[in-house]
């Protein structure tokens, strides 16, 4: 299953009155687990940067004056979505400002039935809060020292650590068998009895077998003939 970890830095809380998103990250998952692709840009929102939104971000108007426009990378980012499910913290903010962007461009929006919000698990898992990105960072021990300013890839990364977490999807990731060894099923469970049946104890475990028992076998054995299978084992 695929999966897109993703954020968005913007100019302010609401794309109605004109705010825009001038960064987004994506971090690709497949199945709970994360491939190294990712999908990063800076946008020029084509407005200047309120004083409150730099100081969460700190992106600035000259920063911020070369880069491309959200019309300029619309196809770039839905090609590296695809079909994936969207994953986001408190996603219903993410969704309203990419979809009001695509909005501008007369594109459709993007369906909230493909809306994962990592907020909304926290809250469910730990219903006593606090459940911002930091303090899940610090719950599931994931390193945010990076985190001076709020970064759409770099938030990103860490949502897709504290995602699994959330999930758990660590433990059921962890297993020592392969996954040809789950379909060989019982064959592969026998290749694994026989490489282990093949190490040897550095010291031999006592004959279970008293003197008397031995003699007793192998007088029972004799009665059966040359041919007897047991020979074979017998004189081993």
């Amino acid at each position: 299953m695929r999966e897109i970890v993703f954020d968005t830095e913007t100019t302010g809380f609401d794309p109605r009155t004109g705010d825009r998103v001038v960064e987004i990250g994506c971090v690709e998952l497949v199945n709970h687990i994360v491939t190294g692709q990712t999908f990063h840009v800076y946008l020029n929102p084509e407005r200047s940067m309120p004083r409150a939104a730099f100081e969460v971000h700190g992106l600035s108007d000259e920063f911020l004056a070369d880069k491309p426009k959200f019309a300029e990378v619309a196809a770039e980012f839905l090609a590296f979505v695809g079909e994936a499910r969207l994953v986001a913290h408190n996603a219903e903010f993410d969704f309203k400002f990419i979809n009001a962007e695509f909005g501008r461009l007369g594109l459709p929006p993007i369906g909230l039935e493909r809306m994962v919000d990592t907020l909304a698990l926290a809250k469910r898992k730990h219903p006593a809060g606090p459940n911002s990105l930091d303090a899940l960072c610090s719950r599931y021990g994931i390193d945010n020292s990076r985190r001076d300013y709020h970064g759409a890839l770099l938030d990103s990364e860490l949502l897709a650590e504290v995602y699994v977490e959330l999930i758990g999807g660590k433990q059921a990731a962890l297993t020592l068998v392969t996954a040809d060894e789950r379909r060989g099923g019982a064959g592969a469970k026998a290749a694994g009895r026989a490489a282990a049946g093949s190490r040897t104890r550095p010291v031999p475990l006592a004959p279970r077998l008293s003197e008397a028992e031995r003699t007793a076998h192998d007088a029972f054995v004799a009665k059966m003939g040359e041919s007897a299978l047991w020979r074979h084992y017998a004189d081993e």
